[in-house]
């Protein structure tokens, strides 16, 4: 029976292309992602072997939160070490040289006159050590004084300039002049991110100005083991808060940290593959149900030559297996030109990935695994049904596959439906249960599963609907398209199915993308009330020099930073514990009422930070079950202190859990950890707008990435990052569509096959090569409506139940983008047509003839 299989391949080519390319591109989807997060990983290793190349660190022994919140920490944090300590580590036998570099953020401008950024790779700057074995100088010298600089290699290349050029950067909150007086490689590519070395003097005043820094490096001499030096230093630092691993546990470490980040990103991607997989199922089954119909003679000849129907059914799956198997390899080999692809982009944009494309065994054992199985599972049903086929049917000149009703599919459906809309509307009605969100999750899979099922119940009436513009003002070939949609619904349904999964996710994304950017206008409008805000593009944070320039400008009547910090947080006198942490942010609160307007739910915000309280989110007040007059202990690196619950509100301008007077923020956290997210400038009494926003973007221009917008621009930079996220999910959910769209051309084309003989007849009566070209348009695009409306309907309707759900985390206007789904409608007649362009000239091409003389 494998032979016959085979033969069946090899004589229906045509009818399994389709089906091979649509398994390819949901495979390409899967080997890429694996491929990618291979080579990322690969890419982070290097970067760790080249960063970190000490023998061994030694570290704090006691895990606190960071402050900052600009502080990109991959791992835990653990408390700091003095710089002192390495002059006792310095003295143990086999220690060559320990390094406690102190390194933190900066802005350095490029030779056209902008900042140096490239991707989200960091921009940080460091105190310059010969001894330092992971920097090579390769030209000039080591910078001294605050007025020189070094640049990594990749760095130096990106910004343009050149050793001995000037340049500025903002350093510590200044802006400074300084000279490149060098250049330093890296043991390895950095992905992009912008390294400046400086005075380490300079670094750690700057950087470590208590005197502390979170790791120290140490180098041993030749001969001396990681695990000897390590024990050795552990020993003389005796009670410090310090333990010391060896160089090997801490890349290590380092690594699997950074792997567990990559998770994230393996876990999206594959996703999108899942849902291009699913929807390659529909057109893969509906390939094999069609050649099941066609083929029921054969299988009966089968059954009566004695091909038993567990024979039968094998030979079907293994047509289906040599499918997975091919579109599977096609695949990987897709998957891969993806990740080329993707590593040229990333190098335009300054990030390079190290290492060559990684083939490995468990990408290539997965993917044709995944191509396999999905193939196999989606021709299950089809070769049931041939296994079946009595072998009687043998002895008849025509063999006509009946389907059963739709009776059972109805009621499955229905229920399908029922459910998943009860669980949606329960989710709306109680949105503030600990379980709305997943029972949106539950409802709305059972109401996409429900319409799946019911979608051949549907198609008759749909369709008839839909058609009735063609069915006037086409004649005849509106009334024979059709006829030929409806006269099959289970292969219609099946066929717009794909494309309906695609547009429902389509669909949805674009009503949370509007209604987040809605939200977003509704709560700036309501809650902000100034005219200028300010925000930095590359640090994200402001520096305190450019909020008192701003505050010496005649025309501006006030200028309010929003300084936040992380700080650690527990009910009454206890102390907090490391999972008690939470973001504070610190703000005037005369501006409480004035720029800005929150939702007083109990006492007044801006006189409880007046009075040295804590004002405090109603989320987090009822999750923690805090109320005024309640007592609060807040511990940050600064210090800690006990403090009374003044008020309740709500705001989600403001974006954090708890609020206090800037001078009490200032007792918990040094204001260098502190980050000013954001700037609000009012201007003066009588003043023109235009005029302040002139000085103001006077004064902010010398830091480089200080954005000045007025609200409406606020507001219309807040939609473009929802924009950037929206364009990449269109990208990620494009391929299902196109997937859904092969389908579409893959039914025509084997409906042509199939209705050979009824076409030669058409043609034989008198109906012409364009109007049977024009009936098999009008039948994909009628299919592409069919399945665009029902999936857009789907989609629209189950994301509108989200505001509801989701309003107290700040989406909180329902918005539907109805020009956007206009749009994709229009898209769904355009690619009904380009769909039908081949079935329909091959149809119109048949030799009447031979068509009419086809059995």
């Amino acid at each position: 029976m494998t032979r016959v299989a085979l033969r069946g391949i090899r004589a229906h080519v045509v009818r399994f292309v389709l089906s091979l390319l649509a398994v390819a591109l949901g495979v390409a989807f899967v080997a890429g992602t694996f491929a990618l997060r291979t080579m990322l990983s690969s890419t982070f290793d290097g970067i760790v072997s080249a960063s970190a190349q000490g023998d061994a660190f030694v570290r704090g022994s006691q895990e606190t939160v960071s402050s900052s919140l600009s502080q990109e920490n991959v791992g835990e944090v653990r408390n700091e070490l003095p710089i002192k300590l390495t002059s006792t580590i310095e003295q143990v036998d086999g220690v060559a040289v320990a390094l406690a570099q102190a390194q933190g953020p900066i802005v350095l401008v490029g030779a056209d006159g902008t900042a140096v950024q490239s991707t989200q790779a960091p921009s940080f700057a460091y105190g310059w050590d010969d001894q330092d074995r992971s920097m090579t100088l390769v030209e000039g010298r080591a910078p001294q004084g605050p007025d020189e600089i070094l640049l990594e290699q990749a760095t130096l290349e990106s910004s343009g300039l050149t050793v001995g050029d000037t340049t500025t950067v903002v350093l510590g909150g200044e802006v400074r002049q300084v000279t490149v007086v060098g250049e330093a490689q890296a043991g390895g590519p950095m992905a992009g991110a912008t390294i400046v070395a400086i005075d380490p003097q300079i670094a750690e005043q700057l950087y470590a100005p208590r005197g502390t820094v979170p790791i120290i490096t140490v180098y041993g001499e030749d001969g001396v083991s990681q695990q000897q030096l390590a024990d050795d230093v552990a020993q003389a630092l005796g009670d410090e808060p310090a333990e010391v691993v060896t160089g090997d546990a801490m890349r290590e470490e380092l690594s699997s940290d950074i792997q567990q980040m990559l998770g994230f990103i393996t876990t999206f991607l594959l996703v999108f593959a899942a849902i291009s997989l699913f929807v390659g199922a529909f057109i893969i089954s509906n390939t094999f149900a069609m050649s099941v119909r066609e083929r029921m003679r054969e299988f009966a000849l089968l059954r009566a030559i004695g091909a038993s129907p567990t024979q039968v059914f094998t030979s079907v799956l293994v047509q289906a297996a040599v499918v997975g198997l091919l579109g599977a390899g096609l695949g990987i080999l897709g998957g891969f030109g993806l990740v080329e692809a993707m590593r040229g982009l990333l190098e335009s944009m300054g990030m390079d990935l190290a290492g060559d494309l990684p083939v490995d065994t468990f990408t290539v054992v997965v993917s044709l695994l995944v191509g396999t199985v999905v193939s196999v599972a989606a021709a299950a049903l089809p070769a049931r049904r041939a296994a079946l086929v009595p072998p009687v049917e043998a002895m008849r000149d025509d063999v006509a596959a009946t389907d059963g009703t739709l009776t059972v599919r109805a009621i499955l459906g229905t229920a399908l439906v029922a459910f998943g809309v009860g669980g949606v509307v329960t989710a709306v009605l109680r949105p503030e249960a600990d379980a709305a969100g997943t029972l949106l999750g539950a409802g709305a899979a059972g109401v996409l599963v429900g319409v799946l099922v019911l979608a051949p119940v549907l198609a008759r009436r749909v369709l008839g609907f839909l058609a009735a513009p063609a069915v006037f003002a086409l004649r005849p070939i509106g009334r024979l398209a059709r006829g030929n949609v409806v006269r099959n619904p289970r292969r219609t349904a099946s066929t717009a199915g794909a494309l309906m999964i695609g547009m429902a996710l389509v669909g949805a994304a674009a009503v949370i993308a509007a209604s987040t950017q809605a939200s977003t206008k509704s709560l700036v409008e309501q809650e902000a009330d100034t005219d200028l805000v300010l925000q930095s593009a590359q640090t994200a944070a402001i520096p305190a020099q450019a909020v008192t320039d701003l505050r010496g400008l005649a025309d501006v009547a006030s200028v309010e930073p929003f300084a936040a910090a992380q700080v650690l947080a527990a009910e009454g006198g206890g102390t907090p514990g490391l999972d008690d942490g939470t973001v504070v942010v610190g703000l005037d609160p005369a501006m409480v009422g004035e720029s800005l307007i929150v939702d007083e739910i109990d006492g007044d915000p801006g006189a409880a930070m007046a009075a040295g309280e804590v004002a405090v989110q109603k989320s987090t007040a009822e999750d923690r079950g805090w109320s005024v007059g309640d007592t609060v202990t807040l511990s940050g690196s600064g210090g800690q202190d006990t403090f009374t619950v003044g008020a309740v509100f709500e705001s989600h301008a403001l974006g954090t859990e708890l609020a206090v007077s800037q001078d009490v923020l200032d007792t918990l956290v040094p204001s260098d950890e502190q980050v000013v997210q954001t700037v609000f400038v009012t201007m003066a009494p009588g003043a023109d707008l235009e005029s302040v926003r002139a000085d103001v973007t006077q004064v902010v221009k010398p830091y480089v990435v200080i954005s000045v917008m007025d609200t409406d621009e606020f507001i219309s930079s807040l939609a473009d990052q929802v924009n950037q996220v929206l364009v990449i999910l269109y990208a990620l959910l494009g391929l299902s569509v196109v997937i859904a769209v092969l389908g579409i051309v893959n039914t025509l084309a084997l409906s042509v096959i199939e209705r050979t003989r009824e076409i030669g007849l058409l043609r034989a009566v008198g109906l012409g090569r364009l109007q049977l070209a024009g009936t098999i348009t009008v039948e994909s695009v009628l299919t592409a409506l069919f399945g665009t409306i029902l999936g857009l309907a789907v989609g629209v309707g189950l994301a509108a139940a989200l505001p509801t759900v989701f309003a107290e985390q700040g989406l909180s206007t329902l918005a539907v983008p109805w020009g956007s789904l206009g749009v994709m409608v229009g898209l769904a007649l355009l690619v009904g047509v380009v769909a039908a362009l081949w079935p329909a000239i091959r149809a119109a091409r048949l030799p009447v003839l031979d068509a009419v003389a086809s059995e």
